[in-house]
């Protein structure tokens, strides 16, 4: 297949700036992939679509305040973002600017109270740095950094929270696991009581999440590496909602690359962790997940190549097309989808 295959037209203004001041108050466009058949509807509308036996799959990462403002030794300025913890106090960033940071430049952040030293260049242009810190590494990040946020939003985060879900508990993405965004603590709660049972997996996502892709052939992309990880809880709340007639419904792309990494041919899990680089493109026959709840992914992107396999390309760009005339938010701080087979 084709790349541009999978491109639409998105307005630059439909590109959401800020999020909502109620999580849950964003739209849900219901697709149903049997039929095609669309519903305008609000995220707190979810729990009419999940029944009693179904399971909800979240992924717990948390987004690490990694957008590092600092100086050089020389005095002019530097900015790092942290991508992989290579142990020891060593990691692999992006650096700007990139001429300026060679091996051997001294940086320093808040005032001393962080300092790094370059020590090489990785073949695709990171850096590989050795910080120096007094302490705990992640309280002096939570102090000095910031998040890094996707490369389309333009304002400011007023509120670090917001690029967070309110379920996030193991630090180590650099971007946030969006779909999950919407999500309030009382909306679970909400769907719990209907007998919605809820688990987590890890899935720590990298900002090769951006990577546009170059190639014409879409299978001649390579796909980046994310390191997750598959709870025994999850494996067993999963493989007993398959037992006993129940939906998989996965809250993202990331819970979905998840699950349909590490599940067997016949969709059972067992408690895994390990990378995974696995690419989702029509034609990929899903062995685990029923449903899937996401936002509005970027034209040519292998995110709305995954969800085109789940639902059917043309059927995907019409609800996009449909989604763009109805002046729907995209990406990030966008609204959502809901993506299931109707009853």
């Amino acid at each position: 297949m084709k790349k541009s295959d999978f491109y639409f037209d998105l307005p630059e203004e439909l590109i959401a700036q800020t999020p909502l001041e109620r999580r849950d108050a964003s739209r849900l466009l219901v697709l149903n992939k049997k039929t095609g058949e669309l519903e305008h509807r609000h995220f707190y509308d979810l729990p009419e679509y999940l029944h009693e036996g179904d399971c909800l799959v979240m992924n717990d990462s948390r987004v690490l305040p990694a957008r590092l403002l600092g100086c050089r030794s020389s005095g002019g300025s530097v900015e790092l973002v942290l991508l992989r913890d290579l142990g020891e106090g060593k990691w692999e960033c992006l650096s700007r600017p990139g001429r300026k940071t060679k091996p051997g430049t001294e940086l320093s952040f808040g005032d001393g109270e962080l300092t790094a030293t370059v020590l090489a260049v990785t073949e695709g242009g990171n850096r590989i740095v050795q910080f120096h810190y007094e302490g705990i590494f992640l309280e002096v990040l939570e102090r000095l950094g910031k998040m890094p946020l996707p490369p389309y939003i333009k304002a400011e985060l007023n509120d670090a929270e917001r690029y967070q879900t309110v379920y996030s508990r193991e630090v180590g993405s650099a971007a946030a696991p969006t779909a999950g965004l919407h999500f309030t603590q009382e909306l679970l709660q909400k769907l719990a009581d209907k007998g919605v049972r809820l688990c987590y997996v890890t899935l720590h996502v990298g900002l090769g999440t951006f990577r546009p892709v170059k190639e014409e052939e879409i299978e001649d992309h390579p796909m980046h590496a994310e390191f997750c990880m598959i709870p025994e809880e999850t494996a067993r709340i999963v493989n007993e909602t398959k037992k006993n007639g129940g939906r998989v419904i996965a809250v993202g792309t990331t819970s979905c690359r998840t699950l349909e990494s590490f599940a067997s041919a016949d969709g059972a899990l067992s408690p895994s962790s390990g990378w995974t680089d696995i690419f989702i493109y029509p034609g990929y026959r899903f062995k685990c997940i029923d449903a899937l709840i996401t936002n509005f992914h970027l034209p040519e992107s292998t995110l709305i190549m995954l969800v085109s396999a789940l639902a059917g390309r043309e059927t995907i760009l019409h609800a996009y097309e449909t989604a763009v005339k109805e002046r729907y938010r995209f990406f990030s701080f966008g609204d959502a989808m809901l993506i299931y087979e109707g009853e």
